[in-house]
């Protein structure tokens, strides 16, 4: 039975299932409660659930009785490391032509998984590495099975308020965060400030809170807070258009931070980089997280069903090649080991 389990706006838990309607056309979403998933490609699917509970914050949600079993063999990357080090001088080359300021570089992990249940991961993840933005999608007849541990709110909606917190500089410890760093994330707020201006009313954007140190399980980070009042009138459609992708995971100027990622990575990103959460038409309420920390399910034609997970880095002109590198590794280390139930090295 199709089932998905998310984060709430007061830190609780919602958790939903029966489906009700599979739409590909944000138009749609006009009554009710629905999952949502936005690939970094631009590609919408949205479940509107039949059965939807509300358990506040502090409160246990429900377990799940599947054990993961982890993945089966070694995983693969769709960048490897000398590959990942060329990308990263090459968008610093394109950066001194003033092409570019600033680009999320990423990769994509693969490893086969069986018939192992994406709902049992999300419980491994939620035990081993809790998140604000956590959400799990179970719903394989909408070709949704995902498991995501975001520390990072795309678009957080209360009534006519809207919210992004875009992360930018990661460190093993605050002690470590460099001034690149600082650096990005004002890069960053700039573009998310801009790309809100758009469908909010005139004056109303403002930052709330400017690159303040957040504490997550194995790493710290950078987070600002953009609001702004929507105009009135204003939809769906047009703050998707006028936000997505996340700035945090594309770059700046966005337009040829896209072109840039499209030039060097080999696959397509799917739901890592976009959004995954949820929309609520009935309270005018919505928690969209950026689709980082996340792992997901491709089956092929046969029904082989493939586990991957992306990790990335922004690159900027003062960016260690090694360094990023070592990032990617970092942000994906303490997951990929949930995910196998035991250590192993992401990289090659």
């Amino acid at each position: 039975m199709a089932w998905a389990r998310f984060s709430s706006l007061d830190g609780g838990v919602i958790e939903g299932s029966g489906v009700e309607a599979v739409t590909h056309d944000i138009d749609d979403l006009t009554a009710g409660f629905w999952a949502v998933t936005v690939t970094f490609e631009g590609d919408l699917t949205a479940v509107r659930l039949s059965e939807v509970s509300r358990r506040g914050a502090g409160s246990p949600s429900e377990r799940v009785e599947a054990t993961w079993p982890g993945v089966e063999g070694e995983w693969t990357n769709s960048l490897g490391d000398t590959a990942y080090v060329e990308g990263v001088e090459e968008i610093r080359e394109r950066i001194a032509r003033g092409t570019v300021y600033q680009v999320n570089l990423c990769r994509v992990l693969s490893a086969a998984v069986g018939d192992a249940s994406i709902r049992a991961l999300g419980d491994v993840l939620a035990q081993g590495n809790p998140a604000p933005y956590a959400a799990t999608i179970d719903i394989p007849e909408a070709g949704l099975e995902i498991a995501c541990a975001s520390p990072e709110a795309y678009l957080v909606r209360r009534g006519n308020t809207v919210t992004s917190s875009p992360i930018k500089g990661t460190a093993a410890t605050a002690r470590e965060m460099l001034p690149k760093d600082f650096a990005e994330n004002v890069m960053i707020v700039d573009l998310v400030r801009n790309d809100l201006q758009h469908v909010c009313r005139p004056g109303t954007v403002r930052v709330d809170d400017l690159c303040r140190m957040e504490q997550h399980p194995g790493l710290v980070h950078l987070v600002s807070d953009v609001t702004g009042e929507l105009r009135e009138g204003a939809t769906w459609r047009e703050l998707l258009d006028a936000s997505f992708p996340p700035g945090s995971v594309s770059g700046t100027p966005k337009h040829t931070a896209l072109q840039t990622i499209s030039d060097l990575e080999p696959v397509a990103r799917g739901p890592y980089c976009g959004a995954i959460g949820w929309i609520d038409t009935d309270r005018d309420e919505a928690l969209l997280a950026v689709g980082i920390r996340t792992f997901w399910v491709e089956r092929d034609a046969s029904g082989k069903r493939t586990l991957r997970f992306g990790t990335g880095a922004g690159i900027t002109w003062g960016s260690d090649p090694q360094g990023e590198l070592h990032e990617t590794e970092l942000k994906a280390s303490r997951l990929v080991s949930l995910a196998r139930g035991s250590s192993g090295r992401v990289g090659a």
